[in-house]
């Protein structure tokens, strides 16, 4: 197999549309088309919009439990993930953006966490705000659905850069992502993602066996 490009995976998420079978498909076949075509590289999610009131009518468990099945194995991919956000971003853009390593906003962007009109919506962007970020006023835009600025989303630590032309630092984050190895850079994520959560003496068995696995690739090259 060969590195992925920096077009040839490309995902777009409107998050002004209710969540649909659809959206699970396309995050599905994206997925695919990254395990079964390439070894590296880069996916790019492209996320824009927010839903209108009145989103959540017709959405069933089911419907929603395949969606974050499949936001969760985007979420575990081998490739370097991307998102670039424009605009308001809330709803399935939302859980996309969360879901992804390198977070870039177009200046403007605004976080929106969706409501069901008693409070926000209590799915797994909740989890993943309260994971990823950590400054203060971010649990009022969690729970009250208040907008988000995109600088202040960049201090929270939900966003990683805001820029004007995000396709400079695309090209470059493709660049870096050509050498880096999927199963690799999947246990590293790992690591990261479990070191808020587990303690050093829990963390350590699984950082020397990802050590110890380095260290027979390496004798193997």
């Amino acid at each position: 197999m060969t590195p992925a490009g920096i077009d040839d995976l490309v995902l777009h998420v409107d998050g002004r549309r209710p969540l649909s079978p659809a959206d699970v498909e396309a995050v599905l076949r994206i997925c695919d088309q990254a395990e079964q075509g390439y070894d590296a590289g880069l996916l790019t999610a492209y996320v824009s919009g927010a839903p209108q009131p009145g989103w959540a009518a017709g959405l069933s468990v089911g419907l929603l439990t395949k969606w974050e099945r499949a936001v969760r194995r985007l979420e575990r991919s081998g490739l370097l993930t991307v998102a670039v956000a424009a605009g308001d971003v809330g709803g399935t853009a939302l859980d996309v953006l969360l879901a992804t390593d390198v977070r870039i906003a177009v200046t403007g962007t605004r976080l929106v966490m969706p409501t069901d009109g008693e409070a926000s919506w209590p799915g797994m962007t909740l989890f993943r705000l309260g994971r990823h970020g950590n400054a203060a006023g971010l649990r009022r835009a969690a729970l009250l659905g208040i907008p988000l600025a995109a600088d202040r989303a960049l201090a929270s630590g939900l966003l990683d850069l805001v820029v004007d032309d995000p396709e400079s630092t695309r090209a470059d984050l493709a660049e870096v992502a050509v050498a880096a190895a999927g199963k690799e850079l999947a246990i590293r994520r790992q690591l990261l993602l479990d070191a808020g959560q587990n303690s050093f003496e829990e963390a350590l068995g699984a950082h020397l066996a990802a050590c110890d696995r380095a260290l027979r690739r390496r004798a193997g090259a």
